[in-house]
């Protein structure tokens, strides 16, 4: 068997050509590990049989280990022999582009020519709308927005400006896209879904997927995708969260009930689509599954999601997903993790617990060597299928501009497609000359309100937490010298159009679990009354909000979602240049007696793929 010996010396992974033979011989120095690899012309399940023989236990183990940045010092890929490092939710230093591709370029050059076989880490990152945590990224709406353009074509092209802009830092990894169906629209997670649509999340998933990881994943700006978080995190019932994070969870990580047929139905299908489509990482969700955390369900973790849907791929857990099977046996978990069918472990924190646990478990024989080698091989194919073995660092693709003109293009085209206009009585378009609009609101001039959460921090922020374009600077650049635009109302007398642009507040998970569905900020509209010859209300939200009464006063009304950069997309519509044509993605009630669903005598205030045009 041909064979080629990887040498890592400096910061360029050098292919050499090598004659084939026995099992070399470590070298004395920890900087020039070497292994012997079949090139890449032979079958990578002869490259994996290859690379996985002249592995330890230890090794093995260190590939089905993913820490997170923060809970690593310097040497701890090597001494822990990692296969994966992932950055939290949050961004990196000052979240520039430099500071990202350094701190990834560090921890690559520590699995190349510090470990005995240099294997290529894998780095994994949350860029589920555009990279929100490198500063000056292209920040596009969320996936609820997206859901509502309904554009299989535009989705795949944002796919493909993430992956740009992610790989350009040197990760070639990303934890999307959600392919949950939102049941109840409390849930803190439904602005990272597409729709509650099974068809149109198979759509937009599957074109997510194709544009994220490209025309060959062995190209430098392939970046693997994660559909996530199988299977029925968006099922879990009100008031069956256990978790505690900043405050109580009512919904996420919850109980699902067990229902076969929409298992099969509703639930598995985006995920057999995107299979189909070539993800071959798929996330396991925190949620119950009837009474038993889906992370130790080998029925839906090894024989529907490999059986049923044919998956070839790894599975990765959620963030200290496994340790929840049992929160009193910390070993015993990780072991039925595994035995169900988690390949990699995102740990994140304490590596040298989790690899003593596994170790434990393989002497102890309640975690066989088969399985082991089984999780391993998965992880080290798709690491060749990606080419890392040849092309670790990425080089073509590092340093790339980000939020280029092209991108920023394109996420205003998304946002001009994601608005659903919900009502309109004569206040749209507005008017393109000679008249005095108002616009205030708490999301009026507010970035992280418009971003929502995972911009530059798990939760967002508010303020101006990234740059780009807020709601009133579009209007106001649209305006130009033929409009009035200012920014609060005057203290007397009346002004011919009043937009209140309402938000919440940035949120992320069950953080932003909801109870009531409430819009802080909606009151500002009473300030209207008598003052405003037409008004309008833009609706800056991750999901439907109880907004009936308001809505009634309101003379035009826009779901704008969370929208990212691109605020001068919600001014293209506004002011007629662009046309409506979001549908929503999602039911809107009409009060909380419709969530999670109506009663079948009462109609949605808004249903499902309601949108006008005019």
């Amino acid at each position: 068997m041909t064979t080629a010996r990887l040498t890592a010396i400096t910061a360029v992974l050098a292919l050499l050509t090598a004659c084939s033979g026995d099992t070399p011989v470590p070298p004395s120095t920890p900087s020039a590990p070497v292994i012997e690899v079949p090139g890449p012309a032979v079958p990578t399940q002869e490259r994996v049989a290859a690379v996985l023989a002249q592995m330890t236990l230890a090794e093995k183990i260190g590939q089905m280990t993913q820490l997170e940045e923060g809970s690593i010092d310097a040497g701890d890929v090597a001494r822990l022999n990692l296969g994966s490092v992932l950055h939290g939710g949050g961004t990196a230093g000052d979240g520039s582009l430099e500071t990202w591709s350094s701190i990834v370029h560090d921890r690559q050059r520590e699995a190349l020519t510090e470990t005995r076989l240099g294997i290529p880490l894998l780095y994994g990152v949350d860029a589920v709308h555009g990279f929100g945590a490198l500063h000056g990224a292209t920040v596009f709406p969320h996936q609820i927005g997206l859901g509502a353009a309904n554009d299989p074509d535009l989705m795949q092209r944002i796919g493909r400006a993430t992956a740009i802009e992610v790989a350009a830092t040197g990760i070639r990894w990303n934890f999307s896209p959600v392919l949950a169906i939102p049941d109840d629209v409390r849930w803190g997670r439904t602005y990272e879904a597409y729709s509650q649509d099974p068809a149109r999340v198979s759509e937009l998933g599957t074109a997510y997927v194709t544009g994220l990881q490209g025309a060959n994943l062995t190209d430098a700006t392939s970046v693997l995708a994660t559909p996530k978080h199988f299977v029925g995190d968006g099922q879990a019932a009100y008031g069956t969260s256990t978790q505690h994070i900043f405050r109580p969870y009512v919904i996420d990580q919850g109980v699902a009930p067990v229902n076969p047929t929409q298992l099969r139905d509703v639930l598995l299908p985006p995920y057999q689509d995107a299979i189909d489509a070539g993800a071959l990482s798929v996330m396991a969700t925190f949620s119950s599954w009837g009474s038993t955390k889906v992370h130790s369900q080998r029925e839906l973790l090894t024989t529907t999601l490999r059986g049923d849907l044919g998956f070839t791929g790894f599975v990765v857990s959620d963030w200290a997903g496994c340790d929840q099977i049992d929160p009193a046996d910390f070993d015993g978990s990780m072991v039925a993790c595994i035995n169900a069918g988690v390949d990699m472990v995102m740990v994140p924190h304490d590596g040298d617990r989790f690899q003593q646990a596994l170790t434990e478990a393989v002497d102890g024989g309640s975690l066989s060597m088969a399985r082991v080698d089984e999780a391993v091989s998965r992880i080290l194919t798709v690491k060749f299928d990606m080419g890392l073995f040849e092309d670790p660092y990425g080089d073509a693709a590092l340093g790339a501009p980000v939020g280029t003109d092209a991108h920023r293009a394109l996420a205003r085209e998304a946002v001009v497609k994601s608005q659903v206009l919900l009502k309109n009585d004569g206040a749209l378009p507005l008017p393109s000359a000679d008249a005095t609009i108002v616009v205030v609101g708490n999301a009026a001039h507010d970035m992280g309100r418009q971003a929502g959460g995972w911009t530059m921090d798990w939760q967002g922020g508010e303020g101006d937490v990234i740059p780009g374009t807020t709601i009133v600077e579009g209007i106001e650049a649209r305006g130009g010298d033929q409009v009035r635009v200012v920014r609060e109302l005057p203290a007397s007398g009346t002004v011919d159009v009043c937009i209140a642009v309402v938000g919440e507040a940035p949120y992320a998970e069950g953080v932003g679990d909801s109870m009531d569905l409430a819009l802080p900020g909606i009151e500002i509209l009473d300030t209207f009354r008598g003052r405003c010859d037409s008004t309008v209300l833009v609706l800056v939200t991750g999901r439907p909000v109880l907004v009936t009464d308001a809505i009634a006063t309101a003379d035009a009304v826009v779901a704008s979602w969370l929208p990212g950069t691109a605020g001068e997309g919600v001014a293209d519509v506004l002011f007629g240049d662009r046309a409506f044509s979001g549908t929503l993605p999602v039911n809107w009630p009409r009060d909380i007696s419709q969530v999670p669903s109506t009663p079948d005598s009462r109609d949605y205030l808004f249903p499902l793929g309601y949108g006008l045009t005019q």
